[in-house]
């Protein structure tokens, strides 16, 4: 039975190492936006439509990632092997076949993929280098994120932290040198920051292989009486609805990033310089959505389904309350903001400081709906969520924010409005589907 206090305490321990793994997943782009920062605008630019067009494939395996994460949790609650073992290297085929096909496509329509965003020769060209080796960052992403969805729906959210927490420094390290150099040798500029990313990245692949493979508790092998290919469909089947709600958000959030490159240099700077910081402060509440949905799978695995009510309510209050303080945060953030980045230009710094409103509401807005979609998806409502977003985002925001942008030429503020209106169109929804079940 779900009892409020010992509950809330799981939580907190599962959702702290959760928040900080996503923090430090945001840190590579983070470490590369300050390092990168001071080689001037264009550089900037180049990088962030490079790690957008590589973050949505990223967004795509963490989708997977996150299906199989309540597989695991539901597998866990059960105390079944075979089901561990079984949602583990399934979810490792679907997520590596995934990044093996956009690898493919990145590597011979990258070029056309950047052409289509930008007519600037120059920024094309810097663009294309630094994608070319960034690429390489989705293969070994889709082993780390299969790891981490294993380790987190087993409750075991300290061991990809600890793999995070090798690879920061790693990364600010190499990036540094690559990209400014050290003695005689010269740097790499904007393409040394890629490599930097790619090493650490590496260093945090082995990592994880190596804690799973010395861990007594952790039993992969594949169970004999399960045919893998017969296994592989049920497994899709239940990681497809809850993969595809990620993977039109990810979709969104890429077509925004085209959409604000159509803007002057210098919004659209200003919008690259922010969106590794407000990508990093959204990852507190969502961590601990996250904790939330996996302690109703293992509850649900459990056929422990009772006071799930009172737990939910609990949970979307402390969600709120954590957003607001990151939204404190993001304040301090706005006011500290040329400390952090001294060398931009005043046009950029003014773009800035017109969307810092928006940028600091935007967490408080958005942390209810990460919160409900994330119970929804636990209780088996994943296509629910899926049309949520779809209608709000797909149907509604993103043509609205197209138009703005591409005809009517809007400033940068409402184009970046349609990010928070997004959110509040989502609440009302959200709010109604998640009482009703929650009372079923």
């Amino acid at each position: 039975m779900l009892k409020s206090a010992t509950d809330m305490q799981k939580n907190w321990a599962l959702a702290w190492p959760l928040a900080f793994n996503a923090l430090l997943v945001q840190s590579m782009l983070l470490i590369d936006t300050y390092l990168v920062a001071p080689l001037g605008e264009l550089p900037v630019a180049a990088m962030g439509i490079a790690a957008t067009i590589v973050a949505f494939v990223l967004g795509i395996e963490i989708a997977i990632g996150n299906g199989i994460q309540l597989l695991v949790g539901r597998a866990v609650g059960a105390s079944s092997r075979d089901d561990l073992a079984v949602a583990y290297w399934c979810g490792l085929f679907i997520n590596v076949l995934t990044a093996l096909i956009f690898l493919v496509v990145l590597h011979f329509f990258g070029n056309e993929i950047v052409s289509v965003i930008t007519q600037d020769a120059e920024l094309a060209s810097l663009t294309e280098s630094y994608l070319s080796i960034t690429q390489y960052i989705v293969l070994l992403t889709a082993y780390t994120q299969v790891c981490t969805a294993y380790c987190n729906g087993s409750g075991k959210t300290q061991v990809p932290l600890k793999g995070f927490m090798i690879e920061l420094p790693v990364n600010a390290l190499l990036s540094y040198v690559l990209i400014n150099g050290a003695g005689d040798v010269n740097g790499l500029g904007l393409v040394g920051a890629a490599w930097g990313s790619l090493m650490a990245v590496l260093l945090r692949a082995l990592f994880l292989y190596i804690a799973l493979k010395k861990d007594p508790s952790v039993d992969l092998t594949y169970p004999p009486h399960r045919h893998f290919w017969a296994e592989l469909q049920p497994q899709y089947a239940q990681i497809y609805p809850i993969a595809a709600n990620f993977f039109i958000l990810s979709i969104g959030a890429t077509v925004y990033q085209l959409l604000f490159a159509q803007l002057d240099l210098f919004s659209f700077v200003a919008i690259t310089l922010i969106f590794p910081w407000l990508r990093a402060a959204t990852q507190f509440p969502n961590a601990w959505a996250q904790a939330s949905a996996i302690s109703i799978s293992q509850a649900l695995g459990q056929k422990k389904a009772a006071e799930l009510a009172q737990f939910v309510d609990h949970c979307t209050k402390v969600g709120m309350l954590i957003s607001i303080l990151i939204a404190g945060l993001l304040v301090l953030l706005s006011q500290c903001i040329l400390f952090v980045y001294p060398d931009i230009e005043p046009e950029t710094q003014k773009a800035l400081l017109i969307i810092a409103p928006l940028y600091i509401a935007l967490p408080i807005i958005r942390a209810y709906n990460t919160v409900g979609g994330n119970i929804l998806r636990a209780l088996g409502y994943s296509n629910l969520v899926l049309k949520i977003h779809f209608v709000t985002q797909w149907l509604i925001t993103l043509p609205i924010c197209a138009l703005l942008i591409l005809y009517f030429d809007v400033s940068i503020f409402w184009a970046f409005a349609m990010i928070p209106i997004e959110e509040l169109l989502k609440t009302l929804p959200f709010y109604r589907f998640k009482q009703r079940y929650i009372n079923k």
